[in-house]
């Protein structure tokens, strides 16, 4: 009888023990950078070395890994399939959100799991809310650009706060549905439809959806003084969702895609650095409650291709001349003169927007700003197509801005293979309690597995976390 009591003891203490290791965050923190992958996160780091003398927080984490990001009917994934894994645990088609590949079996997010287990639910993008990655945590769709319907999903999902970009489609594709905003209202949400309302808003009780811009959030090249940021919206988000039961609170860093795309470098990189902004806000308060957080950062997918390497600068690399650039490829289409009959007057322009320098045969020190006579040929010529009779022409102007961004780039020791997606594995980092189950090759799946026990108390789960 001894020998059994004393059996009895040690395993009990081996369970009290395990379980005790097993402890799962009270604070839960997912960050995603759509569109970040090695590439971005390298290149900006570099760039920021030399223009700020900073160096991104997400690369210096303790845990880092590579993940793999396929979705479940091709190579190259899209942001909702990839959301739907990231979010869910399970592959997808692309296009898919919040559903199975058949698109008849709705799928259960982190999100999800976390708001049944009595933790408060917090979901921020720069984009729309109601864009594929956010949208991949309470929607339930077939097509990601049914976005009238995710809106309707977003209040039925009874999350607890809601901050970024505006609802796109809000009153539907035809424009005649009821208003997602009106609605939201009548569900119990408080709206709060620009920044200032937003910084009024006094967090605490109740559900909100904080709304910085009618569609996206500016990007960070051409913020104004009065715009919000991630970093603002994560702030008030901890404020509003901090209680006993603890949160769990999805970030996305959504404009380094559109940027990705754009092939715009300098863009690109001031969109890391908000994202990064944004991360440094959650580890300020891992400070302070490092027992009870969680902090994981991760990509959907890589986009544009970046090669952080150009033919025209060999093994040379010139970030800094990424400075020069005043604002996103997007803004420099809106600030283009809307007349000019002199290309004198137009390198001008150029010069002030871009920090390109004109080659007028003027002796000295090899600057790579600089352009050959080549490069102005050919970049006339553009200008040209882009202002017959003097007059810009829309879509030869933008073709005209693109030229000038790309020759930036290429200056910079910089280039890009595509303006879609690619194939290449993501960074995921991580911080806090649990962190070392995200270390080593693992699938962008592998994180919402990861997370859905991080978000069960550890009574219900603790062999499993």
């Amino acid at each position: 009888m001894k020998k059994l009591f004393a059996l009895f003891i040690t395993v009990f203490a081996l369970f009290i023990g395990f379980s005790v290791e097993a402890k799962v965050p009270k604070y839960v923190f997912l960050f995603i950078g759509d569109g970040l992958s090695f590439p971005q996160r390298m290149a900006a780091q570099e760039y920021f070395r030399l223009t700020a003398k900073r160096e991104l927080l997400i690369n210096k984490l303790p845990v880092q890994s590579a993940t793999t990001t396929r979705a479940a009917d091709q190579f190259i994934t899209d942001s909702a399939a990839s959301g739907t894994a990231i979010a869910c645990g399970e592959k997808t088609a692309v296009g898919r959100i919040g559903l199975d590949v058949s698109g008849k079996r709705r799928l259960e997010s982190v999100a999800e799991v976390a708001k049944k287990n009595g933790r408060k639910v917090a979901i921020i993008t720069s984009v729309t809310l109601n864009h594929a990655t956010p949208a991949s945590f309470y929607g339930h769709q077939l097509k990601r650009n049914m976005g009238y319907e995710l809106g309707l999903d977003l209040i039925a999902s009874g999350f607890d706060y809601f901050g970024g970009g505006g609802i796109s489609q809000n009153t539907g594709r035809n424009k005649k549905q009821p208003d997602v905003y009106a609605l939201a209202a009548r569900a119990g949400y408080k709206v709060c439809r620009n920044p200032d309302e937003v910084r009024a808003f006094t967090p605490g009780k109740g559900k909100v959806i904080a709304i910085g811009a009618p569609g996206a959030l500016p990007y960070a090249l051409d913020k104004q003084k009065n715009d919000l940021r991630l970093a603002d919206f994560v702030r008030q988000a901890i404020s509003h969702c901090d209680n006993p039961n603890g949160f769990f609170m999805m970030c996305e860093g959504g404009a380094i895609d559109w940027l990705c795309h754009a092939n715009d470098a300098a863009g690109t990189f001031n969109e890391v650095l908000e994202f990064d902004d944004a991360v440094q806000v959650a580890c300020d308060f891992y400070q302070k409650h490092p027992d009870d957080t969680l902090i994981v950062i991760t990509g959907d997918h890589e986009t544009g291709g970046l090669t952080l390497g150009f033919a025209g600068t060999k093994y040379k690399s010139y970030y800094e001349v990424l400075a020069g650039q005043k604002y996103s490829v997007v803004k420099l289409n809106e600030v283009m003169p809307k007349t000019c009959t002199s290309w004198l007057k137009m390198r001008e322009f150029i010069t002030s927007v871009s920090g390109l320098i004109f080659n007028d045969g003027t002796p000295g020190a090899k600057d790579p700003r600089r352009l050959s006579v080549k490069e102005e040929r050919a970049l006339e010529k553009e200008w040209r197509k882009a202002y017959p009779k003097g007059k810009l022409n829309a879509k030869a102007g933008a073709a005209f801005v693109r030229s000038i961004v790309r020759l930036i780039n290429n200056k910079a020791g910089l280039a890009w293979s595509t303006g879609a997606h690619t194939a290449l594995p993501v960074n995921t980092s991580a911080i806090g309690v649990g962190a070392d189950k995200f270390s080593g090759v693992i699938d962008n799946t592998d994180i919402a597995k990861k997370l859905k026990h991080a978000v069960v108390p550890v009574s219900k789960n603790w062999w499993q976390w």
